[in-house]
């Protein structure tokens, strides 16, 4: 397991892009927080900006929310879904079938908003849901490359404390799960984000925070596709 919490130092590994050259496939995974909220747009300029240029966005969603988003031409697929949970994905085994679809070499997951606020799951449950669905990740491919959040507070105080009890435990148990072909980077988007002043309606995002999350996604995402990169080149990444 790998902490992003301080970003700067990764910066330095854009260096190393400009060897690769076949696509990388970036699964953008979550809930509404993923789906409709304009960081991937912003991602997707950061990446265009450093010579990122192998990473394909993969996902059977394929739309731009909400209107107004700062970048607008960008590839928009991602797998994020609005009122979705974790619980349910993964005894659904929903992300298998999206997986099948629209194989990847490295996935964000910034998921628990709902299974908490909606469902009244406990942080046990929450991180069950989590291990099953790494498991179905590296299933799809064993040398997956998987970015976990600590998730983006909101603004109901009672349902933020769970936020932060869920956050709290995820460095440990994506410790627990690391391993050197499939790593579990463990990027902090709780920290420095303020729940009144980064949010437009108490639950997702707004510019502000839209720019906090890109920029925190960005040198775990530029370390797991350039891990991602080397492992194709070498022969050795699994195809699926």
């Amino acid at each position: 397991m790998f902490s992003f919490k301080h970003t700067a130092a990764f910066l330095a590994l854009l260096s190393l892009t400009s060897a690769q050259s076949r696509q990388i496939r970036y699964m953008p995974f979550g809930d509404s927080i993923t789906e409709i909220t304009c960081w991937r747009g912003l991602l997707q300029q950061q990446f265009n900006s450093s010579n990122l240029s192998n990473v394909l966005f993969v996902g059977s969603n394929n739309d731009q929310n909400p209107a107004g988003c700062p970048v607008t031409n960008y590839n928009e697929h991602n797998e994020g879904h609005s009122g979705f949970q974790a619980v349910n994905i993964a005894s659904q085994n929903q992300l298998v079938g999206w997986l099948q679809q629209n194989p990847a070499d490295v996935i964000t997951m910034h998921l628990g908003t709902n299974d908490i606020a909606l469902g009244a799951q406990s942080t046990g449950n929450i991180l069950s849901a989590y291990t099953t669905l790494v498991g179905q990740m590296r299933a799809s491919n064993p040398n997956m490359k998987i970015i976990v959040a600590q998730i983006i507070p909101i603004s109901i105080a009672s349902t933020n404390s769970q936020i932060v009890t869920l956050n709290a435990a995820i460095p440990a148990w994506a410790q627990g799960l690391n391993t050197t072909a499939s790593p579990i980077y463990v990027v902090d988007q709780y920290t420095g984000f303020n729940a009144t002043s980064d949010l437009r309606d108490g639950v997702h995002p707004n510019a502000i925070g839209d720019q906090k999350m890109a920029a925190k996604w960005y040198p775990a995402l530029v370390t797991a596709i350039n891990l991602a990169a080397a492992a194709a080149k070498r022969g050795l990444q699994f195809d699926a």
